[in-house]
């Protein structure tokens, strides 16, 4: 029998860099060829195009991609609709293949994905090599995606009936448990302090000695992200859930996403000090897109987690390309009428 496929699942709440660490795998593949499985929340697909963008994928007409997206909800909930048929798909190219790339909506549970590698048609060509959980170490210092350890042992102590426990942080305990590498990101944007303070969060959740490991921009080796041979979906036990004793999960339901599609150019800096403002007004946890700039000939790629936004030019505008802007919000009980109006108005 043919080998496996090894599959490396890369999960990670919204905005904590996982688009990035795939780019960068990608352009820096040390001549591994490798098939990146994109899965997002929300109709347009920014980090697929993204990906694309980064001159290592065939172009569109100059051969098949190995860029896939999945838009139509998270992987964890669509698995047998959404996951398998492409995963079917990816299997008869299993000899042009070296390795797949799982990149999960920020959003979604790993552990309902990885189960589907049970499957008799998937195990037989595929394992799950590893789960790497992306974390965004300022992020989570501000409080954003893990509350206060001590303050929830001290109210659970006081009241065992209480549920102190928010839907957005069972998923971050969720997707550290299941993790076989956690990379902590964005350290540069914190003190020493504050990074030992968030490492010492992240231990505290993990169910099992995991691997920490640093990074900045996302950049890491692809020695260091591959070639684990973990077979994860055979050692689920040792990955606890908050949605094990649950015959099937939701997700919070007021958590939406809305896209923005303009004919128009901005200038970069207005138009990041008009996001930073509705990011204040509106639970805004994620903001991505392509924007058209005055009298420039490239595509800006502007991000944003909070009010906390990067921005980089990513490729020139093609000539059959609309120079559109394109954004992507995501949050809870998003304001959409709000949203446009304001960024019409710049």
């Amino acid at each position: 029998m043919a080998t496996k496929i090894p599959v490396t699942v890369i999960t990670g709440f919204l905005g904590s860099g996982k688009t990035s660490l795939i780019r960068h795998l990608l352009q820096n593949n040390q001549g591994r060829r490798i098939a990146v499985l994109v899965n997002e929340f929300g109709e347009l697909g920014i980090d697929g195009d993204l990906l694309k963008s980064c001159q290592v994928c065939p172009e569109d007409g100059e051969g098949d991609s190995n860029i896939f997206e999945l838009t139509n909800g998270c992987l964890c909930c669509t698995v047998q609709e959404e996951f398998y048929p492409m995963m079917q798909e990816l299997i008869k190219r299993r000899d042009s293949i070296d390795c797949i790339l799982i990149e999960t909506s920020g959003l979604a549970l790993p552990k309902p994905l990885i189960k589907a590698f049970r499957w008799q048609e998937i195990r037989n060509a595929a394992t799950v090599d590893a789960v790497i959980t992306v974390v965004d170490c300022a992020a989570v210092a501000a409080g954003t995606f893990a509350s206060d350890p001590e303050a929830i042992a001290a109210q659970r102590q006081a009241d065992d009936s209480l549920e102190h426990e928010t839907p957005l942080q069972e998923l971050f305990e969720d997707q550290l448990a299941c993790a076989d590498l956690v990379v902590l990101n964005k350290i540069d944007l914190v003190d020493a302090e504050t990074k030992a303070r968030v490492e010492e969060l992240i231990k505290q959740e993990l169910p099992r000695v995991v691997k920490i490991v640093e990074s900045d921009c996302s950049q890491l080796d692809a020695s260091i992200l591959l070639g684990f041979q973990a077979a994860v979906e055979d050692n689920l036990d040792s990955r606890p859930s908050h949605h094990d004793t649950e015959e099937d999960h939701n997700h919070d339901e007021e958590i939406t996403s809305t896209n923005l599609i303009l004919d128009r150019t901005f200038d970069p800096e207005k138009l990041q000090q008009q996001l930073e403002k509705l990011a204040q007004q509106q639970e805004i946890y994620r903001i991505k897109g392509f924007v058209a700039v005055p009298n420039k000939s490239m595509r800006l790629v502007m991000q944003g987690v909070g009010t906390r936004f990067d921005k980089f030019y990513d490729r020139p505008w093609k000539p059959e390309e609309s120079r559109q802007t394109r954004l992507v919000f995501l949050g809870r009980d998003l304001k959409s009428s709000e949203i446009e109006s304001q960024l019409v108005a710049l």
